[in-house]
This record gives C-alpha cells, sequence and structure tokens, in this order.
C-alpha cells in the first residue's frame, strides 16, 4: 500500500467509483440484454461498519444501469449514477451536504475518476488502477477492485478514526 498516512486529519466523507471498485469491471450479459455483475460480500460488512460513524458516504458512477442502484439500496447508501460529469455531480453533493472537498476520500479506478480525485484532499487507487489513477493517488490499496478494495479502504479509515 502506498503511504497509508495520506488520510485526512478530518474525514467527512468518503466517495466510492462503483465498476472497477465495488466490482472486478466484469460484466455478464444474459441472453435478454441483462447485465449482472460480482461484489464482494466483505466490501459490504466493511461498508456497514463505516455507516455507524456516521460519515457521508457516497456512490457515484456514470454507469446507467440500475445493477448499481439495486446494490446501494441493499448497502443502504446513497448513489449517483448515469451522469456525465463525475466532477460536476461532486462537488453539487458535497455543497449539499456541507461538506469541504479537502475532508474528502474518493476511491476509482479508471480515467473518468481523475478529475475527482485532484478535487479531493485524497484520492485511492484499487492495486489495478489505471497508472493515471495511481499516479494522482495518495493511496494505492494493496486489493483489486470487486476482490476486497472496499474493505480495505474501510478498515483503514476505520484505523484513523
Amino acid at each position: 500500500m502506498k503511504n497509508n498516512f495520506q488520510l485526512p486529519d478530518t474525514i467527512q466523507a468518503i466517495v466510492f467509483d462503483f465498476d472497477g471498485v465495488f466490482t472486478d469491471n466484469t460484466v455478464l450479459i444474459h441472453e435478454d440484454g441483462r447485465e449482472s455483475v460480482f461484489c464482494n460480500r466483505s466490501d459490504g460488512l466493511g461498508i456497514s461498519l463505516l455507516k455507524k460513524t456516521g460519515l457521508h458516504l457516497l456512490v457515484l458512477s456514470t454507469e446507467e444501469n440500475t445493477v448499481v442502484e439495486k446494490r446501494c439500496e441493499k448497502l443502504g447508501i446513497p448513489c449517483i449514477h448515469g451522469i456525465n460529469n463525475k466532477k460536476k455531480s461532486l462537488e453539487t453533493w458535497l455543497k449539499k451536504h456541507e461538506v469541504d472537498p479537502d475532508n474528502v476520500v474518493y476511491i476509482g479506478n479508471d480515467i473518468n475518476d481523475i478529475d475527482c480525485i485532484k478535487f479531493v484532499g485524497c484520492g485511492v487507487a484499487v492495486s489495478d488502477a489505471h497508472e493515471d489513477i495511481k499516479k494522482l493517488s495518495k493511496i494505492i490499496l494493496t486489493k483489486r477492485g470487486g476482490h476486497g478494495a472496499v474493505r480495505e479502504l474501510c478498515e483503514l479509515v476505520l484505523s484513523r478514526l
């Protein structure tokens, strides 16, 4: 893991990309066109522990598929999905919740996360993230997306609270 002391001193929110973070970026397409993804249950337990802290949590995804919404409903966390401009959506959400961007941890995996990672206090990359994301991130996790990366971040944050 790249320097785990790069978390902000104050953390108000954690924002998660979905595909490539909660999933391994694989999509299963059924004959009728429905899509399915695999998520890691240990990530869900990590989210449930974080929810108890009172931190703001959000999933922010460009993906339009309802699988994002359904997974977030099950986890009990809000999501904004099917958007084109992630940074603009993030800015709006942070203002609404009166959260300072410097106190935000954002975890992503691909180039559509670059603007958000640059905007927040702490960018985090899953271990199999695009190289540009890794270069910009303060923390690179040891776990891959969909294979416990969310849980790893949850435990890191919980250890610092």
